[in-house]
């Protein structure tokens, strides 16, 4: 059986800025709503905010991230975050016991794993809220799309936030004033 979880990504530094900790890359994640639960969420800091909205949980840094992918995990590694996520439960967040810590690491592992049900790389997004005293968490995967452009396919199936293309002619360029400025007709 392949093991899937969520593997936390930098595409810049945006994280180290927005969190007050971020996780380092290609760490394993999970959702980390626990780490709001018993929070008043209105009277938190802007970067504890920041990490409420859309912070995954990198294990073992304990630090957030916006982006995770989707990537195939060993038995070893899957294990390994279950036991790194029950010592963080136990003795900072101060689970009453390991056995408690291991069935809530072990809950939440699995809930990691369940959101990986698209192909290894594909990247998912998390939005959390808190309305009637519930956590809502909503999860995005970004879809390959044509746009209907022959050709599309080519150019975007090594899907990534940005990419330099050359073009032979100079754009044209618009002033905020709305008056065309650079090349004349």
């Amino acid at each position: 059986m392949t093991l899937k979880l969520p593997r936390t990504i930098r595409l810049d530094a945006s994280d180290t800025k927005l969190f007050e900790r971020a996780s380092e890359p290609g760490e394993w994640a999970v959702t980390g709503s626990f780490m709001f639960w018993d929070v008043d969420i209105a009277n938190l800091a802007a970067k504890q905010r920041a990490a409420f909205r859309n912070g995954f949980l990198g294990v073992p840094s304990f630090g957030f991230s916006t982006l995770v992918a989707i990537a195939d995990a060993t038995q070893e590694e899957y294990n390994g975050t279950i036991e790194a996520l029950a010592r963080y439960l136990h003795e900072t967040l101060n689970a009453p016991d390991l056995h408690v810590a291991f069935a809530v690491a072990t809950a939440e592992t699995s809930y990691a794993s369940s959101l990986c049900r698209f192909e290894t790389g594909t990247i998912i997004t998390m939005h959390r809220s808190l309305t009637n005293d519930q956590l809502k968490e909503e999860f995005r995967a970004p879809r390959k799309t044509t746009c209907g452009v022959p050709g599309a396919d080519r150019m975007h199936a090594m899907t990534r936030a940005f990419e330099a293309v050359e073009i032979d002619e100079s754009p044209d360029f618009v002033d905020l004033g709305g008056s065309p400025v650079g090349r004349r007709l």
